[in-house]
């Protein structure tokens, strides 16, 4: 078994071009090569999306579940390929089998568990699984197609 590596904020924001309020994992930890990683958010009542999701009543969107979950493996890809300072994009092409099972409010830690189903290094297209929990209760699951536009000298 390979040691398993991590990536704190600064490292982070070296390999993802999202900055706030988009940026939505806080660190990736037991990064497994570009297999699987973990990640984590800190969601906190000052993120711009709970002034109208839902007034009273707070709710991380879904959506933004799942981009956390498509970060946590960008950061595992960059970390992995070691894409710092690469200007490395990332785009959506699908999301599959996307599934909301818990809701996810403020105070809340989001722990994102990713595994590379298809890609390898110099691919464009990856797919992932992830998988979202709060206290070890599931959040959401999805399927997703990412195109990795790597710099040249990594393809």
């Amino acid at each position: 078994m390979s040691e398993l590596k991590s990536a704190d904020i600064q490292l982070i924001r070296r390999i993802l071009p999202h900055r706030y309020p988009f940026l939505l994992v806080d660190k990736v930890v037991e990064i497994d090569g570009y297999q699987t990683a973990k990640g984590i958010k800190n969601v906190t009542m000052n993120e711009p999306h709970f002034q109208g999701h839902f007034p009273g009543t707070p709710i991380m969107p879904g959506v933004t579940i799942v981009e956390a979950m498509a970060q946590t493996t960008g950061v595992m890809v960059g970390v992995a390929l070691d894409l710092a300072d690469k200007d490395m994009l990332i785009y959506f092409m699908a999301i599959d089998k996307c599934k909301f099972r818990r809701k996810v409010g403020p105070g809340d830690v989001l722990e994102m568990k990713v595994e590379t189903t298809r890609g390898k290094p110099g691919g464009k297209v990856w797919k992932f699984k992830g998988v979202a929990t709060v206290d070890g209760e599931m959040a959401a699951e999805a399927e997703f197609t990412a195109m990795m536009d790597l710099p040249a000298e990594t393809a």
